[in-house]
């Protein structure tokens, strides 16, 4: 025992520690955002086993609508037990193999992640640049095909940390099969919210977090792959290095069998599931013109402020608006002023824009117009106190 803890001993009185009173935060930053009561209440009801027949029905209703949410009728559709990371894990340590080369993309953040996910896969990484606050041009894209030939291509299709949507996903999907290579989607920031047509665009796997357009708490996560993308992981020549991600393993459980694999995050699941009924309910095209036009009233009254976007209007992302910081503009005392003043939750830049935006989602239940206004108005309220 190290000398800093044999010194601490045991304290031997219970920790005095009151009920739990978090702030009631209005969550428009780049995730969580708000969540529907109706998740809320789902939480609270009687846990079953994971095991039980309620549980393994309930199992099928996520199953099948997360299909529908993903636009996908690939049987291997399911809640990840874990936040958005552990999906986007299952999905990369599975389908990259030791020896693997993927190609990932330099434009934001979270390509990089790809990056080291797939090199603690034991995977070779190369990469597609393109700036951060654009997208990936396929020209790219396909001169990175023929330089590398690689087996994995991963993408972000709604880069949270830029505000930037990747468009024209088909052409980039067609460069990869072309090339008889597996192509990743990352849909955290989409699933729900954005246009994502996983058959139709052509993506094998596809990865999301419930947090962001779904509104529901982290911890149950959506990852679908379709059967050529199963059948790699089923014929790996050696196993997933994560046993608890191991996609092979948990076949078994979310699979015809529903074998015991590990004890399923049961109240997320029931959260997962009501969350994806009220995406059900309003429809998901619908969902998709909701945030739209939602997101399109909060960027029009951030010019209206004279606030610049980061993306231009072709690849802007409705669920996360990127927002140049003026000069002469403490980004980070804006950020502690809505917080403190308004209970209001946005966020700075990440990685290459660190310091140079704001990032303010419109994602869910948060994708309301009072929210809009409410964020523009403390906005407005907290630059006029630096002078802007």
């Amino acid at each position: 025992m190290s000398e800093r803890y044999a010194e601490r001993g045991v304290d031997e009185k219970a920790p005095d520690v009151g009920e739990l009173t978090p702030p009631d935060r209005t969550l428009m930053g780049p995730g969580p955002s708000d969540v529907h009561p109706r998740v809320l209440k789902a939480m609270s009801t009687p846990l079953v086993g994971h095991l039980d027949p309620s549980f393994v029905e309930i199992m099928d209703e996520v199953q099948e609508l997360l299909r529908y949410t993903f636009r996908t009728d690939n049987q291997w559709t399911i809640p990840v037990s874990g936040t958005g990371s552990a999906s986007m894990e299952a999905a990369i340590g599975n389908l990259v193999e030791p020896g693997d080369t993927m190609l990932v993309p330099t434009n934001g953040y979270f390509g990089g992640r790809m990056k080291s996910m797939a090199e603690r896969a034991g995977g070779e990484v190369v990469e597609v640049d393109a700036p951060w606050g654009e997208p990936l041009d396929p020209v790219d894209v396909e001169r990175g095909f023929n330089e590398h030939q690689p087996d994995v291509f991963g993408f972000v299709h709604a880069e949270t940390s830029t505000g930037v949507r990747q468009p024209n996903v088909s052409e980039l999907t067609d460069i990869a099969h072309a090339h008889d290579a597996f192509v990743i989607a990352d849909c955290v920031t989409s699933l729900g919210g954005v246009e994502m047509r996983v058959d139709e665009w052509g993506v094998d796997a596809a990865y999301s977090g419930p947090q962001k357009c779904l509104s529901c708490p982290p911890g149950a996560s959506p990852l679908t792959l379709n059967d050529r993308a199963m059948d790699k992981v089923l014929d790996r020549e050696e196993p997933a290095r994560s046993w608890y991600l191991d996609l092979s393993l948990l076949e078994g459980y979310w699979g015809d069998e529903r074998a015991y694999h590990h004890t399923a995050p049961i109240t997320n699941v029931y959260a997962l599931r009501e969350a994806l009924r009220l995406v059900a309910e309003e429809g998901i095209e619908e969902r998709w013109t909701r945030h739209r036009e939602v997101a399109g009233d909060l960027k029009v009254g951030l010019r209206d402020l004279g606030l610049e976007m980061n993306a231009p209007d072709e690849y802007w992302l409705p669920s996360l608006n990127a927002v140049r910081v003026p000069d002469g503009v403490d980004d980070a005392a804006v950020i502690d002023r809505l917080l403190d003043e308004y209970d209001l939750e946005i966020a700075s830049g990440l990685g290459d824009l660190e310091g140079d935006i704001w990032r303010i989602g419109c994602m869910g239940h948060s994708a309301r117009p009072k929210n809009v206004e409410y964020v523009l108005a403390a906005l407005e309220g907290a630059l006029a106190e630096q002078g802007y």
